[in-house]
């Protein structure tokens, strides 16, 4: 295994998309060295092989409801440089926001139909692994639609609301800027008009803006 090899292990408990999944992996270059058909079955192989990232089923046995968010909240606190993908058939607001509540950083929830798209699973992985959040466009767009009754989200322009947007899924200032073919200053400002417009107050956080976004959405 060279030097470069992404390690992923994948805690899912259908056999087919497990096994699929580990497909698509291997034709991005991405070697699968642990796969898992339940959360501790994950954890107790990480103990002995080591992994740059998880992907993990929200829904899995034994319950079948946030069994695959606590394998996600035991693996961030015993191995908190190694990225976390969830994954869900589901966009529903608080499981997203139940991952990223105890921190942003190292982790992503994508819904189940963007794996077949092999350039946006590089790109989660990537960047989970880099320490970057990553939350599906798909769901923060469909929250987006849902709360337009808003007050606060109607004070935004359609410029912020497409920053605001870019922010939810975690782009950095540049990334924002390259996607809307605009300056990183322009950005920065659209920024502070957002923040001040739905009075969320800053942080330290580098990822703090996934953080606000989700819990304003939430109603919080």
């Amino acid at each position: 295994m060279g030097a470069d090899t992404v390690r992923i292990g994948i805690a899912e408990d259908s056999a087919l998309f497990r096994d699929g999944l580990t497909m698509q992996l291997g034709r991005l270059d991405v070697q699968v060295v642990i796969t898992a058909g339940t959360g501790d079955e994950l954890l107790a192989q990480m103990a002995r092989q080591p992994i740059d990232a998880a992907i993990i089923d929200v829904r899995m046995p034994p319950n079948f409801t946030d069994d695959g968010l606590q394998t996600a909240e035991k693996l961030a606190a015993s191995y908190p440089d190694t990225g976390i993908l969830m994954l869900s058939q589901y966009a529903e607001l608080s499981y997203a926001t139940r991952l990223f509540t105890t921190g942003t950083a190292h982790r992503g929830y994508l819904l189940k139909d963007r794996v077949a798209n092999a350039e946006a699973l590089r790109d989660a992985l990537q960047r989970v692994r880099q320490g970057e959040s990553v939350v599906d466009d798909q769901l923060i767009g469909r929250l987006l639609n849902h709360q337009r009754h808003l007050n606060k989200l109607d004070d935004l322009t359609p410029t912020e609301q497409a920053v605001l947007r870019h922010m939810a899924e975690g782009r950095s200032n540049a990334g924002i800027a390259t996607t809307m073919w605009t300056s990183t200053k322009a950005v920065e400002a659209h920024m502070t008009r957002i923040f001040a417009k739905l009075e969320i107050p800053g942080s330290p956080d580098d990822n703090r803006r996934v953080l606000a976004v989700l819990a304003w959405l939430r109603g919080t």
